[in-house]
């Protein structure tokens, strides 16, 4: 596809070697929300381009089927991309709004995966500073033991964060959340880098309790 002149300058200025996202938010700074052009750069499928897209659209024009359209092109991605790509679009578009919100908490049984990662990321953004005034704790819980190691890996992953936030600052479900990580074994064998918090539940919660006492 032609780009335009200003889509073109833009794209003139990232080098997928060595363009941060830091420099990302750079350009969208200055740009600032131009859904139009996002959606431009959204369609070169580009990884970077796509990141730098998602920073520059206008929340209010997003609705599930233009998600669900972002959602397939994503596809396209390998699967560290793509699951970047859908928490990137979380954080900086789905969370900004209350109808993208709702949005975000009806996703539990989507058909596909990333918004179900997405359902399951939310839950733990909610809790990992410490806010544990949530109705439907209980009720995630028993979803987590039940479905976990049925799903698919992008989405255990946030189930798992989601436990692990739960774990951590609510003292009466500690036990059952570590017993997820035992029962399951999910991460056990992970290898992290040194400072970085390992995924496995025993350890995640035990590890981050810690961080609490001191």
């Amino acid at each position: 596809m032609k780009l335009s002149v200003k889509a073109q300058g833009i794209v003139d200025q990232i080098h997928p070697e060595t363009t941060k996202l830091g420099d990302l938010r750079k350009i969208a700074k200055v740009l600032k929300t131009d859904h139009k052009l996002a959606m431009e750069l959204w369609a070169t499928g580009a990884f970077l381009h796509r990141q730098l897209a998602i920073l520059l659209m206008d929340s209010k024009l997003l609705n599930q089927d233009g998600i669900d359209q972002l959602d397939r092109d994503m596809q396209n991605h390998s699967y560290e991309e793509r699951n970047h790509l859908m928490d990137w679009l979380m954080a900086n578009q789905l969370t900004k709004s209350k109808a993208l919100i709702s949005l975000i908490t009806s996703w539990e049984k989507r058909v596909s995966s990333l918004q179900r990662r997405v359902f399951w990321y939310y839950q733990a953004r909610l809790r990992w500073m410490g806010n544990t005034k949530h109705s439907n704790t209980e009720y995630l819980l028993t979803q987590i033991e039940q479905h976990i190691e049925n799903e698919e890996p992008e989405v255990q992953w946030a189930m798992n964060f989601t436990a692990g936030q739960i774990g951590k600052w609510e003292e009466r479900y500690r036990n059952r959340c570590i017993a997820i990580g035992e029962n399951t074994g999910l991460y056990k064998d992970e290898v992290v880098p040194r400072g970085c918090t390992p995924s496995y539940l025993p350890k995640f919660i035990a590890i981050e309790v810690a961080k609490l006492k001191k």
